[in-house]
């Protein structure tokens, strides 16, 4: 009788294994951003001090699984069988949606996704059973603990202004307090700071964050009532070490507090989140445990158990930290979710990963308004002594090449970190499953925002992402909601659908593994330029080499796509070669837009490769403009099922295809291989090519005064004519450039 409800069980603990892993990708950032943004601690130092954070956090969770058994429906409205099949919807659809987030390398909230997927199949097994039993619609709010619910979300929602509000309160004074300036700062400054983080800390993390465990027992009557003396003695005490730490053992504060506070939101981040991994699978184990021992029929078994408090099981809360620990240190998807928040919060400027919307513009040209309106408002004076608090030093690069700057300093790391523990801890004392990934993230948000990280050049960028992130958050919870009503009812319709649906999480979780593998490799072969470094006419030359060979490989294979698939007229193809084609537009667009910093970085006796490499680039863009106009005319002529091109016309594009190819290898081969020398020789071979398109246009002259009855193939074909003319051309000015070029740096040096 209860095998079907044991394999249920056995599948959920391998969803539940599933969970830890892509919640963890995802949430990685909530407890690493800081850290590594501000480069204070080693990379290996922040992963150990994060990986014993979670550990513990995970150990210290037991409070919140309670969410998972009563917070979102009341279980005593139904029966085991229904549970498991509302536990089993959650996990299926929470590992689908988490994975899908993490290959974006979009930061979501595990939270979000687990309460509103609760509901979604809690509502639809409602629905069911109320439509079998012909009750009112408005009996669902018997079966859904709509006060708990409201109160979650609410506190969700509000999480998000309070996060922003505060970061960007806190973060705001704190600069003026220290600015830019920290290490002059006087140590007092420097201690009080440390005493009042590390009090903040140690208070709500050790002693909050413990309220509603089994480890709160024995200290519950030292806490109470006792607040303010624990917090004021705290305070002093931690000053007076923080003193004592700066002066005699010259240490850094705000690097411990760094080291404190990653530890500190790491245990947070897993005492309140694990329920969303774990919360699930260990209420279906209570489950089954008080139905075996009923020896009632599963569907006549009521879960009001569940309402009642249930012990934790420390074994599973450790086997799950240690799960969530091997993930932080191997999943690469993490890296991923983690470079999306650094990419924004950070104080410089440089390569943008989001495009500006028209809300994001609205919202910049606003604030620039209101940023006016406010300067009226406040006198000269005081504006200048903010403004001097703001001002950023100017720092002396160090000339190894694999030094990359901070995304932030360590003022503000300190702060993002301080006030995310509080807010997260706050929450988790209160047993409310806060969405870590918003309040971090959020807090992040407004301390760049105070701490002038988002200046003209930037904001309009990054207020489309932080835009973005907040869209996709929305769309989590309808995502989730509606696709784990429809799992739930596809596994109330027939039970066979469960592993029918568990090979669909296999197989999806497959493919976007592959499709993420397949994105990074393309993005390590995208060659980005890094502008923290100083660069010479020797490294220009090997720089521009690497471009050259990569447009010219990818050119010639894009062309032969188009030639060849126009003959096929296969439309799918087509397709796929415009959107290669216009990444590769994105690539060369990406670069120019860096030439700001290019010429910033070169040193003084290389200002002369300037103006070159700013003709390669634009020489570059026009190959890659004409690709794209040939691709473009080419899949629109196909689309529209216009006929084909004829058999000679075809012919024609073909030699051409081939002798173009033979063009375009011999440019990769020779940058390749740095053969500046033989750059004449590829010069000669161009005279062939440009007659055989020459001749190419004067057959069509002939074929259209003689039998040639398409306007269409005729538009196309000129086009392409053209357009590989004009391509052609672009070459032969960028080898002719950097001909030139080369032999005069050749003779300087």
């Amino acid at each position: 009788m209860g095998d079907p409800y044991i394999l249920m069980l056995v599948a959920l603990a391998g969803l539940a294994i599933l969970d830890l892993v892509v919640g963890v990708s995802n949430d990685a950032v909530n407890f690493l951003n800081s850290a590594i943004g501000s480069k204070a601690i080693p990379i290996k130092t922040i992963m150990i001090i994060a990986s014993v954070g979670v550990f513990f956090g995970a150990v210290t969770s037991s409070g919140m699984m309670e969410v998972a058994r009563k917070g979102i429906f009341n279980p005593n409205m139904f029966m085991f069988e229904e549970i498991m099949y509302i536990f089993m919807a959650v996990m299926i659809t929470d590992i689908l949606l988490l994975d899908i987030f993490n290959s974006l390398g979009m930061p979501t909230s595990t939270t979000v996704s687990i309460v509103f997927e609760l509901l979604g199949a809690a509502v639809a097994i409602a629905l069911l059973k109320i439509t079998a039993n012909d009750e009112s619609i408005t009996e669902i709010w018997n079966y859904i603990n709509n006060e708990q619910a409201t109160k979650i979300i609410l506190g969700i929602v509000l999480s998000v202004i309070v996060a922003f509000s505060v970061g960007s309160i806190v973060q705001y004074f704190s600069r003026l307090i220290y600015s830019f300036n920290f290490e002059n700062r006087p140590t007092y400054i420097n201690a009080l700071f440390g005493g009042f983080a590390i009090t903040a800390i140690t208070y709500f993390i050790i002693i909050k964050g413990l309220k509603g465990t089994d480890f709160y027992g024995s200290i519950k009557h030292i806490v109470e009532g006792n607040t303010t003396m624990i917090i004021a003695g705290g305070f002093a005490i931690w000053s007076a070490i923080s003193y004592l730490l700066i002066k005699i053992l010259k240490i850094n504060i705000l690097t411990a507090i760094i080291a404190i506070g990653t530890f500190s939101l790491a245990m947070a981040f897993a005492g309140n989140d694990l329920v969303n991994f774990i919360g699930v699978p260990i209420a279906a184990l209570n489950s089954y445990d008080a139905w075996e021992a009923s020896g009632v029929a599963a569907n006549e078994f009521s879960m009001g158990i569940l309402a009642k408090k249930v012990p934790s099981n420390t074994l599973l809360l450790l086997l799950a930290g240690a799960i969530m620990v091997v993930t932080l240190w191997t999943s690469k998807k993490a890296r991923a979710v983690i470079e999306t928040g650094i990419n924004l919060s950070r104080q410089g400027d440089g390569h943008e990963k989001f495009q500006p919307n028209n809300m994001s513009r609205v919202v910049v040209r606003a604030a620039m308004f209101l940023n006016m309106g406010l300067n009226k408002l406040i006198p000269l004076k005081t504006q200048d002594y903010i403004n001097s608090k703001f001002e950023k030093p100017v720092i002396k690069l160090p000339k190894d090449k694999t030094y990359e700057l901070p995304a932030f300093d360590l003022v503000r790391a300190s702060v993002n970190l301080i006030m995310a523990s509080i807010l997260i801890s706050i929450a988790t004392s209160m047993k409310l499953p806060l969405s870590t990934t918003y309040v971090t993230f959020m807090v992040a948000m407004g301390t760049s925002l105070a701490d002038r990280a988002w200046g003209r050049e930037s904001a309009v960028y990054r207020v489309a992402g932080v835009i973005n992130v907040i869209g996709g958050w929305f769309l989590t919870a309808i995502i989730a909601f509606t696709a784990a009503g429809i799992v739930a009812f596809l596994i109330y319709w027939h039970t066979a659908m469960i592993p029918v649906l568990l090979l669909v999480v296999i197989g999806m979780l497959v493919r976007t593994t592959l499709q993420y593998r397949k994105k990074s490799k393309e993005e390590k072969q995208q060659q980005f330029v890094e502008r923290a470094e100083l660069i010479s006419i020797n490294e220009v030359i090997e720089e521009s080499s690497g471009h050259i060979a990569n447009v010219a490989d990818r050119v010639n294979k894009l062309y032969s796509n188009v030639v060849n698939d126009l003959a096929t007229h296969d439309l799918n193809k087509l397709r796929k070669t415009e959107k290669h084609v216009d990444k590769l537009n994105d690539e060369i667009e990406s670069l120019k837009s860096g030439v700001f910093y290019f010429i910033k970085s070169l040193d003084d006796t290389s200002v002369q490769a300037s103006k070159f490499y700013i003709l390669i680039l634009g020489h570059l863009q026009d190959v890659a403009q004409s690709i794209s106009y040939i691709s473009k005319s080419t899949y629109k002529h196909v689309n529209n099922n216009h006929k084909n091109l004829k058999k000679s016309q075809l012919k024609d594009l073909k030699y051409i295809d081939n002798k173009l190819s033979e063009l375009l290898q011999g440019i990769s081969n020779a940058f390749k291989a740095k053969e500046f020398d033989n750059l004449n020789n590829i010069l000669v071979d161009k005279k062939e090519l440009l007659k055989e398109v020459s001749n190419s246009i004067e057959r069509q002259v002939e074929r259209i005064r003689t039998y040639e009855t398409s306007p269409k193939n005729t538009t196309l074909y000129f086009s392409i004519l053209l357009e590989t003319q004009d391509l052609v051309s672009a070459l032969i000015n960028l080898l002719d450039n950097y001909n030139e070029f080369y032999i005069s740096t050749k003779m300087t040096l």
